[in-house]
C-alpha cells in the first residue's frame, strides 16, 4: 500500500476496535484519541486517559499499538500518553474552587495507618503526574508534617490572608502542625475546629489540583462533620486492620460517610500480614477483616498492605516508603491502591458529568 493511501480515517478505524478495559466503549468513541498525524508512513497520536495514575495505562498503550501496527504502510508509530482528570462537578468556595476531586481517607479508630495511606497515596499520584494536595485535618494529632519531612510553611500568608501550602515530593500540603509548636495541645471545641477546617479548605492557595487527599482524624465527630459541611467530598476511603475490633470501628466510619452522603470509594486493609524471610506469612492482626467488611457493606475492597517496619521508618524519617523502598511489597501495594482510588474517583467524576442535564437556550 502506498504511503499516501494511509490516512487518519484508517488510524481511527483501527483504534475504534480497541475497547477500554473498564469503560464500556472503544478508545475513539470515548474521545481518548487526539492529534492523529500521518506522514510518509510515520503515524503519531495522543491517548488521553482520565487519570495519569491509570492502572491500565500500559495495557491501553499496548493494545492501541498492536491495532495500528497491523495496518499496511505503517513504518513508525509514536504514541504520546496524556491525561485529563475530570472534575466531579461539585461547586467549591474560595481557594478550593480549582480542586477537581477531594478524597477523604478515614477510619473509625486511630492507629490503623490512615495517615500512612494518605501520605503514600498522595505521593504516588504526584509521581504519576497528577496535581495533588494533601490536607491534614487531624487537629489534635497532626502527623503529616513529620511524615512528609517538612517543618514549616514556605512563607507567611499573603495580603488577603491566604496561606501558602508547604510542598514535598510534588505534593502541596497543609496541617495545623505547621502553625503550632510540636508540643502544643489543641484544646478546641466544635466552633474552633470548624473555623480551622474552613480556613484550610477555602483560604489556602491550593491552585489547580486534580486530587486533594484529606487525612481525617479517627472517629466520627466534629471534624468529619465540619469537613462535609465546608466543602463537598468526591468520595471516601476507609482504612482498617484485619482484626475484629478495628473492623467494628471501620464499620462506623462507613456509616458516617453514608450519613454525610459521601460516596464510598472502598476499603483498604492495612498491616494485613507479616512476611518472614522464608516466605511464610504471619497474621499478626488476624485475617480477612477488611475484605469481609467491604463485602458486608457492598463497597469495593481496594487492597491489602503488608506489615513492614520500613513503612514506619519512612513515616518517622519523612520519606514515604514509595520513595525510600519503591520495589518493596508494601510500596507496590500503595501504588496499586493509589491507582485504584484515582481511577474510581475519575470514573465517578466522568459519570457525574454524563448525568448533567444540558440546558438548551431558546431564542425568543
Amino acid at each position: 500500500m502506498a504511503d499516501s493511501i494511509l490516512s487518519e480515517k484508517q488510524i481511527l478505524e483501527a483504534l475504534s476496535s480497541v475497547p477500554h478495559p473498564v469503560l464500556k466503549d472503544d478508545l475513539v468513541s470515548l474521545g481518548m484519541v487526539r492529534d492523529v498525524g500521518v506522514k510518509n508512513g510515520a503515524v503519531s497520536f495522543r491517548l488521553v486517559l482520565i487519570t495519569p495514575a491509570h492502572p491500565f495505562k500500559s495495557q491501553i498503550e499496548e493494545k492501541a499499538r498492536e491495532a495500528v501496527e497491523k495496518l499496511d504502510g505503517v513504518k513508525s508509530l509514536s504514541i504520546e500518553m496524556d491525561a485529563e482528570v475530570p472534575a466531579d462537578g461539585r461547586v467549591r468556595a474560595g481557594s478550593a474552587a480549582g480542586v477537581r476531586n477531594i478524597v477523604a481517607i478515614a477510619s473509625g479508630k486511630g492507629g490503623v495507618g490512615k495517615s500512612t495511606v494518605a501520605v503514600n497515596v498522595a505521593v504516588v499520584l504526584a509521581e504519576r503526574g497528577a496535581r495533588v494536595g494533601l490536607l491534614d485535618t487531624d487537629i489534635y494529632g497532626p502527623n503529616i508534617p513529620r511524615m512528609m519531612g517538612v517543618e514549616h510553611l514556605p512563607e507567611p500568608p499573603d495580603k488577603d490572608g491566604r496561606l501558602v501550602p508547604a510542598e514535598a515530593f510534588g505534593v502541596k500540603m497543609m496541617s495545623i502542625g505547621f502553625l503550632v509548636k510540636p508540643e502544643q495541645a489543641m484544646v478546641w471545641r466544635g466552633p474552633m475546629l470548624h473555623n480551622a477546617i474552613r480556613q484550610f479548605i477555602q483560604d489556602v492557595q491550593w491552585g489547580e489540583l486534580d486530587y486533594l487527599i484529606v487525612d481525617m482524624p479517627p472517629g466520627t465527630g466534629d471534624v468529619q462533620l465540619s469537613l462535609a459541611q465546608t466543602t463537598p467530598l468526591s468520595g471516601g476511603v476507609i482504612v482498617t486492620l484485619p482484626q475484629s475490633v478495628s473492623v467494628d470501628d471501620a464499620r462506623r466510619g462507613i456509616e458516617m460517610f453514608r450519613q454525610l452522603r459521601v460516596p464510598i470509594i472502598g476499603v483498604v486493609e492495612n498491616m494485613s500480614y507479616l512476611q518472614n524471610e522464608d516466605g511464610s506469612m504471619v497474621d499478626v492482626f488476624g485475617r480477612g477483616g477488611g475484605e469481609a467488611l467491604a463485602k458486608e457493606a457492598q463497597v469495593p475492597f481496594i487492597g491489602q498492605i503488608p506489615l513492614d517496619p520500613a513503612v514506619r521508618i519512612g513515616g518517622d524519617n519523612g520519606k514515604p516508603i514509595v520513595i525510600s523502598h519503591p520495589e518493596s511489597a508494601s510500596a507496590k501495594a500503595f501504588v496499586a491502591i493509589a491507582e485504584d482510588v484515582a481511577l474510581k474517583a475519575s470514573l465517578a467524576a466522568r459519570a457525574s458529568q454524563s448525568q448533567a442535564i444540558p440546558i438548551k437556550m431558546v431564542e425568543e
